[in-house]
């Protein structure tokens, strides 16, 4: 469900520094060596971005689906293609299925989606700053 909050720079701000350490610490990793935790990173990387740009907005997603309908939301707001809002949905469902399942991802998903992956990244920094975050 989506709610309606007061706006929250500083947790925006939180939220962005802890994607940035997240980030640094997995570009330190053999990312190939390991694809399932890199999957899981990227992913914790892009949750804690969108959740800062909703925050700066004043919006919280909370309950069953938060993640699902937090993308679908960030993917609106920010115009993201079709195309990249499945990819977002689909790397959610990915890394539910390792944290309940012990799904592994092999290492041709990072080869492949590493770059796509990156310019989403990228692209959730500068709405952050364009925010004022």
């Amino acid at each position: 469900m989506i709610l309606k909050i007061s706006p929250d720079k500083q947790k925006s701000k939180s939220l962005k520094i802890m994607a940035k350490i997240t980030l640094e610490r997995l570009e330190e990793t053999d990312m190939v060596k390991y694809p399932t935790n890199t999957l899981t990173d990227y992913y914790d990387v892009i949750h804690k971005l969108m959740e800062a740009l909703s925050m700066v907005n004043g919006i919280k997603a909370n309950g069953e689906g938060a993640h699902q309908e937090l993308t679908d939301y960030i993917a609106k707001q920010y115009n993201f293609d079709e195309q990249t809002r499945q990819f977002l949905q689909q790397m959610r469902i990915y890394r539910n299925r390792i944290s309940y399942e012990g799904f592994m991802v092999h290492e041709n998903y990072i080869n492949l989606n590493q770059e796509k992956i990156k310019e989403i990244i990228e692209k959730l920094f500068d709405e952050l700053v364009l925010s004022g975050v």
